[in-house]
């Protein structure tokens, strides 16, 4: 049985391949939401953070024999941890992660941190729009809660996302709830609504739609802060489901070393 970190929606899409190509898994996921679609296709499921003597136990009590790590591109500590409890159990890790994109403009500032880029985009006076998910806002509201900013939080819509903004001071005709993906042209639509005149944004792929957050801002004009994925070194990287499919095998029948 494989041990599998599903935190993306392609994550998903690989544990139903894999499931299908005849490779029995147990996921672990964030939200029930999560469980549900890979439940539809009798792919056990573990919900919530797990610490790593969590992983270790399961991987132990379940006999894993592999580690598949497609947890989130910027779920830097669940990578952390899957590779600790691999080494740990002394089975083989694999980490799968979605593609990234690339740009080329002037608008565009990379950063390394959320602290930086909420740092950087201090000093700016309009409306900012931030699509980096509700794990962050204290950090961004702790910088950009000021008079000479409108920070616009877009967010999953569900009630936690909710009442962490009211906690937080954030207003709700500044939250725009929504689930994605979302087209090129809606995403130009928001910035023109809102007049936005900075986006901050991670690079997490076009299974993310980065690319239709970046190329609307772009051709409107608005500069992008965009936040680097963070510089873990990863062994058995892939980002296909084919090279996935080519190392699992490969462990599975012995021709390759831990």
């Amino acid at each position: 049985m494989v041990f599998f970190l599903a935190g993306t929606s392609d994550a998903r899409a690989l544990a139903i391949h894999l499931q299908n190509q005849g490779n029995p898994l147990l996921a672990t996921v964030v939200t029930e939401s999560a469980a549900e679609s890979l439940k539809a296709h009798d792919i056990s499921c573990q919900v919530g953070r797990l610490s790593l003597d969590d992983m270790i136990a399961l991987i132990n009590r379940h006999e894993m024999t592999c580690v598949i790590d497609a947890s989130h591109p910027y779920a830097e500590e669940a990578s952390k941890t899957a590779m600790a409890a691999a080494k740990t159990c002394d089975i083989p890790y694999i980490r799968y992660e979605r593609p990234k994109e690339k740009f080329s403009s002037l608008l565009i500032t990379e950063v390394e941190t959320y602290e930086e880029a909420a740092k950087l985009a201090q000093t700016h006076q309009g409306t900012i729009m931030l699509t980096t998910g509700s794990k962050t806002l204290e950090l961004f509201a702790k910088y950009l809660l000021r008079d000479e900013i409108r920070l616009l939080c877009r967010i999953l819509p569900n009630v936690e996302n909710m009442e962490k903004c009211n906690q937080l001071g954030i207003k709700q005709k500044n939250i725009i709830a929504i689930q994605g993906p979302f087209s090129e042209s809606l995403n130009k639509s928001l910035c023109e609504q809102y007049n936005v005149t900075l986006m901050i944004t991670k690079e997490s792929g076009k299974a993310g739609s980065v690319d239709e957050k970046m190329t609307a801002a772009l051709q409107l004009g608005i500069p992008v802060i965009l936040i680097k994925r963070p510089a873990l070194i990863y062994r058995n990287f892939c980002t296909s489901f084919e090279e996935v499919t080519q190392l699992l095998g490969g462990f599975n029948h012995g021709k390759h070393e831990l």
